[in-house]
């Protein structure tokens, strides 16, 4: 290993004892994730499962750095960031997260490219050659070449989230969490779907975090992470044909 290499964290992100409580009011607050350890390596494809209510949109939010933990500690990247400001983590959010909903948010009245190039645009105020480029040629690897032009509406479900997942992937981002990306689709469009977020994975080799409910999906992640009641009941790879129980 070269001095460069030893320089890279191995981990993206790494959690150590993070808690997040809610506010009730008259001084009463609810704690929703109890003491969470979670290292988040590069290269990996993640299913994160558990029951409703069992803080998975939390912690993906926290992940995100759209929400903030209570307590603990959070590296992302080798940096701890629980003392960013926000426009600290703003900065960060765009330069090292991805992020794919369970609706795919498209503005429509902006073409698929136009919706692509939207990060871009965000973070930089303008859209270079480069990014329009860049964009194209992530509309062409998720088979959208032909649509480039098309506003949402004029899209199939499946067709809407692959502009998402292109859009996610814009700026290059090391790690990409979705949440319920195929929650909203049929079962052809999500095995679809499901199969272009893997082979992004395998060629580009971006880093997963993917929220599910399908334990079929799940089975065909890397590694299965499950929250039960704000706490990590089971973290551990997932043997390829082996799928994880449903759960109730």
């Amino acid at each position: 290993m070269n001095t460069a290499d030893a320089a890279v964290p191995p981990e993206l992100i790494a959690l150590d004892a993070v808690r997040k409580s809610y506010n009730l009011g008259r001084h009463s607050e609810s704690e929703v994730l109890h003491g969470i350890d979670l290292q988040v390596r590069r290269g990996e494809f993640i299913a994160l499962m558990g029951p409703s209510g069992s803080g998975k949109s939390t912690l993906l939010n926290i992940l995100g750095l759209l929400e903030r933990m209570t307590s603990g500690s959070f590296r992302l990247d080798g940096e701890e960031v629980q003392g960013l400001d926000d426009a600290a983590l703003t900065l960060r959010r765009r330069s090292t997260l991805g992020f794919v909903f369970q609706f795919h948010h498209l503005l429509p009245a902006f073409s698929a490219l136009e919706n692509v190039t939207l990060p871009a645009l965000m973070a930089e105020g303008r859209v270079s050659r480069a990014h329009l480029d860049h964009a194209r040629s992530l509309l062409d690897a998720v088979g959208l070449a032909q649509a480039m032009n098309k506003r949402p509406a004029e899209l199939s479900g499946g067709m809407q989230q692959r502009v998402a997942i292109a859009r996610a992937l814009v700026m290059n981002p090391p790690l990409v969490l979705a949440d319920e990306p195929t929650g909203n689709l049929d079962t052809a469009s999500s095995a679809e779907v499901f199969a272009l977020l893997r082979s992004i994975h395998a060629e580009r080799g971006t880093s997963f975090v993917v929220v599910t409910h399908d334990p079929r999906l799940a089975a065909r992640c890397d590694r299965l992470v499950e929250l039960i009641d704000g706490r990590i009941a089971r973290d551990e790879s997932i043997a390829e044909g082996v799928e994880p129980a449903p759960h109730g």
